[in-house]
């Protein structure tokens, strides 16, 4: 949906040529390799490639096939097993646990999403190189980030392009002053939480990071700036966990029992 978005959206605005003929369309469109988990790839990342004769060579089979077989440990190896931490302890519900078994499970579930992700898309990538492809990074270190704007630009990584390219910036992005700049960012992470889910879950999860985000330009991002970095790090990984148990769980309520045993208030 987001490339056939883009796609259309940069024909009107004149970005590029159309594709050359509906077999072009429907490669880029359909993408085998990235189809199911990203990461998004815009046309013009592409055009290139499905317009010239594509080589197949040795040294792009043995790079592609190593992301390929890199990404897929990520997948079997560890987000797979990891996730039995989040899965047992939501299997025994979330009254009473103890806040370091409410930890350990959403500890658990933020390794497993990493894993699961970014695996896949070293899968796509790695097919990609393949087939001849250069698709591009969706993530670098996020869990390494000291803000959450700092983890953002880390974390998939062409879902926030995406974004930015699509609705921040024709909003206005931050060219028509503070106030507008907040609007701008309010209803682009609103939007961003309604496309992961249509519950309030994912509509409050949203929201959250917007006003954190907002926070951070005002004026908690230049305070971060004087603080030891491993505070940081601390304060981001904090949200970022609180932020992963309100997208996982079933509805709020779940979330904010499961949130109040992890400080030893269930």
């Amino acid at each position: 949906t987001f490339q056939a978005a883009s796609y259309v959206i940069d024909i009107y605005r004149r970005k590029y040529e159309i594709a050359n003929g509906l077999l072009d369309f429907a490669t880029y469109l359909c993408m085998f390799p990235q189809l199911i988990a990203g990461p998004i790839v815009s046309f013009s990342e592409v055009k290139d490639d499905l317009h010239k004769q594509r080589k197949i060579s040795l040294p792009k089979i043995e790079w592609g096939t190593t992301i390929f077989v890199l990404g897929l440990a990520y997948k079997v190896l560890l987000a797979n097993k990891i996730a039995s931490l989040w899965n047992t302890v939501m299997t025994a519900g979330v009254m009473g646990i103890h806040p370091l078994t409410a930890w350990l499970g959403s500890w658990g579930f933020s390794m497993q999403l990493f894993f699961d992700f970014f695996g896949y898309s070293l899968m796509a990538i790695g097919l990609g190189r393949i087939l001849g492809f250069k698709f591009p990074t969706n993530f670098k270190n996020p869990y390494c980030a000291t803000s959450s704007t700092d983890f953002w630009r880390r974390w998939h990584i062409t879902l926030g392009s995406w974004f930015k390219s699509y609705v921040y910036f024709p909003l206005g992005g931050n060219r028509k002053g503070m106030p507008r700049t907040i609007m701008n960012l309010a209803i682009t992470w609103f939007l961003t939480g309604v496309w992961h889910g249509a519950s309030w879950n994912f509509i409050l999860w949203g929201s959250l990071y917007g006003v954190v985000i907002i926070l951070e330009k005002l004026f908690l991002g230049k305070w971060l700036q004087k603080i030891p970095a491993v505070f940081c790090h601390i304060y981001t990984m904090l949200l970022v966990i609180l932020g992963w148990v309100l997208f996982d769980t079933a509805d709020l309520p779940t979330a904010f029992a499961y949130a109040a045993n992890m400080f030893g208030a269930g």
